[in-house]
């Protein structure tokens, strides 16, 4: 299995707080890999929280084609964090060029676009710029986007952290989620590792998604470009996640509905029976298989967990008015916010969905037993 730790907080933290409290889960984790979300940025990203921030590795000759690229659609360097790389080789982490993280001014262009339009062309970008990197293995891109930084690498999580240096003031945020891989492949391939990422929706998962080939085959058919990239089964979370706000419409509430929906049985008595049938018919393809506890960050700066049916995956959520943290097991919790109250915590059950809002005073919960939002 692997450990998921998540943490909002009103004071910008290292990510090192994250990559902490995955070493006190070490045991359910093999140190393959790391992946790193941070949003809500602090530091020098507080006063830039419009400009995209591309976030990915590159050799030096794909730097070179990057910028050619940025320079000819128009897009110039706002604001850079170096990373700077050690020399050697450390503890089975693989020698790179460049760990990017760099915020653009947009295209005067751009100025009049609504931010539909802006956003679509920001992953249209970052799509492309995967495509170029695929070509010539010369870039890795996990991210394109406001406010936004990714960093995935193979070896331990706090090992890596060390390694990149990642305990410094310029790279803090108020919303870190953290992935340990247990690696599953037998290459690992950093593209496959969580979390995943799209459009403002974030998801990472401790499973298995063993109905993968049916769910990515039904997203193949929405026409939406984004669907795309599938080297982990878990990444449909994310872009489940996504079609359920951004297509349809609909609040977290109906998300689980559609990922985990409820027995036939059970729908008959619910207040929006009828709306619920025909949910469940019309995104049948998008039923997990487990077990999974998906983590997930949305764009209003909510996080949430929720659980499958079989419930065999670990998953806890505790904390205090201004900071909380989402974990797979309770010492998580204790690393990182020690002076909460631990008879609060709440471990979600299959018919839970906990929620921490952006304001961060408490813990909300959604039964998929009570009426629906039907709307984000």
């Amino acid at each position: 299995m692997c450990r998921l730790f998540a943490v909002t907080s009103d004071t910008p933290l290292s990510p090192m707080t994250a990559l902490e409290a995955l070493d006190v889960m070490r045991e359910g984790h093999d140190g393959s890999g790391v992946g790193l979300f941070l949003r809500d940025l602090g530091g020098p990203f507080e006063d830039i929280k419009d400009a995209p921030i591309l976030s990915g590795i590159f050799t030096e000759a794909g730097l070179k084609r990057l910028d050619v690229y940025m320079m000819d659609i128009g897009f110039m360097t706002k604001y850079k964090l170096s990373v700077k790389v050690p020399k050697a080789n450390h503890h089975g982490i693989p020698k790179r060029d460049v760990y990017l993280v760099r915020a653009y001014e947009y295209p005067e262009e751009w100025e009049d676009l609504s931010w539909d339009e802006k956003t679509r062309r920001l992953m249209m970008i970052r799509l492309e710029l995967r495509k170029m990197g695929a070509e010539k293995k010369d870039m890795i891109i996990f991210s394109f986007w406001p406010d936004v930084i990714m960093i995935k690498e193979i070896g331990d999580p706090l090992t890596v952290g060390r390694y990149l240096q990642l305990d410094r003031k310029d790279l803090q945020a108020r919303i870190i989620m953290a992935q340990g891989r247990q690696n599953t492949n037998y290459d690992i391939n950093l593209y496959a590792c969580h979390p995943f990422f799209l459009q403002g929706y974030s998801t990472m998962t401790n499973g298995e998604n063993t109905a993968f080939t049916p769910i990515r085959e039904y997203l193949a058919t929405r026409g939406f470009p984004g669907y795309t990239g599938f080297e982990s089964d878990s990444v449909v979370f994310t872009h489940i996640l996504h079609y359920v706000m951004k297509q349809l419409g609909f609040g977290i509430d109906a998300y689980k509905h559609i990922i985990t929906p409820l027995q036939d049985d059970t729908i008959e008595t619910h207040p929006n029976k009828e709306f619920l049938k025909h949910l469940k018919h019309a995104c049948r393809r998008l039923i997990i298989d487990g077990p999974n506890c998906v983590i997930g960050s949305l764009p209003d700066h909510s996080l949430f967990m929720a659980q499958d049916r079989k419930k065999l995956r670990p998953g806890v959520v505790g904390g205090r008015p201004g900071m909380y943290a989402f974990s797979s097991e309770i010492c998580g919790l204790d690393a990182v916010i020690p002076d909460r109250d631990p008879s609060k915590d709440f471990q979600p059950m299959y018919l839970d969905t906990a929620m921490v809002g952006p304001d961060r005073q408490e813990i909300t919960l959604h039964r998929q037993t009570e009426p629906l939002a039907l709307a984000n």
